[in-house]
């Protein structure tokens, strides 16, 4: 049998919360990837800083609507489901990076470095897939499709083929679009 949330913690803000908690991890790694792409890009220390402030506004924003959630999303925590969740969560996303790893071993190893990155974007995206899945979260499988379809084109498109820092770019706004997309549904 599963245990039942209190009726004092809504599940609407349980779920609130760990969409904002996936928002904090979006403006994360999207900052992070924004500013590999102006180092490549070399579009210098004002952008960096720009990107550098928006990010921090974005982590700030979801980090306080997660804290305004956080005993529904503790009280969630222990119900068997979310533990289930939690428990794919973390396969997914190991094994998103060993296979990001052991691909781009083989894409270097066959003369393919360039392609690591798009790479990376697709195997990022279709992990999505079984997220939006397991916690029962729409958006993501929009996020995936970005991501995806990204990695396909943008090699096309770009002027350095798959090397071009755009790659980094392109990523880093899609998980901004996702983390505020996150926030204005929680």
């Amino acid at each position: 049998m599963q245990a039942e949330i209190p009726q004092t913690v809504s599940n609407l803000s349980a779920e609130a919360g760990g969409r904002a908690f996936g928002a904090m991890l979006f403006s994360v790694f999207g900052a992070i990837l924004l500013e590999v792409w102006d180092c490549r890009a070399g579009a210098g220390l004002l952008v960096f800083g720009g990107i550098a402030l928006l990010g921090i506004g974005l982590a700030l924003t979801a980090w306080l609507c997660y804290r305004r959630h956080a005993v529904a999303v503790a009280a969630r925590a222990k119900t068997p489901e979310q533990k289930r969740a939690d428990r794919v969560f973390h396969l997914v996303n190991g094994g998103q990076w060993i296979l990001i790893l052991v691909l781009g071993n083989v894409l270097a190893n066959i003369g393919q470095g360039a392609w690591v990155v798009p790479m990376a974007i697709a195997v990022i995206g279709l992990h999505f897939v079984p997220l939006a899945y397991v916690f029962r979260n729409p958006p993501h499988y929009v996020t995936a499709a970005a991501l995806v379809l990204f990695a396909l084109a943008y090699p096309q498109l770009a002027a350095g083929g798959p090397a071009d820092p755009v790659g980094f770019l392109g990523i880093g706004l899609i998980l901004w679009a996702s983390a505020m997309w996150a926030l204005r549904r929680s």
